[in-house]
């Protein structure tokens, strides 16, 4: 509903708005990893002030957000990967939404 957007590499804006601040940066490193069957969206984007941002979302749309930014896209991923392959990919699932079953 309203929104369009590329998520590895492209800009992330809402259709109706103009305004800079509504657009994000994507990293060409953003990635879809699967671990024992499950899928994460890896998501990396500029902050507008020369850090990049981490974020991880789920098949629910639960979303993991870093609290800080990191100097390079490449920081941010090598971190998204460690906490993958030491909490497992499991750790940055969220809950299952009521309406959905999961099999």
């Amino acid at each position: 509903m309203g929104v369009s957007f590329s998520v590895c590499g492209g800009v992330m804006k809402k259709n109706n708005s103009t305004e800079a601040e509504d657009s994000l940066v994507y990293s060409p490193l953003c990635q879809r990893i699967s671990r024992d069957g499950t899928e994460v969206d890896i998501q990396i984007y500029n902050d507008d002030k020369g850090g990049w941002l981490l974020e991880i979302v789920d098949e629910f749309w639960n979303s993991t957000v870093w609290d800080d930014s990191f100097t390079t896209d490449s920081a941010a991923l090598a971190e998204a990967l460690k906490t993958i392959d030491t909490d497992g990919i499991t750790s940055l699932v969220g809950p299952t939404p009521a309406t959905i079953t999961r099999h």
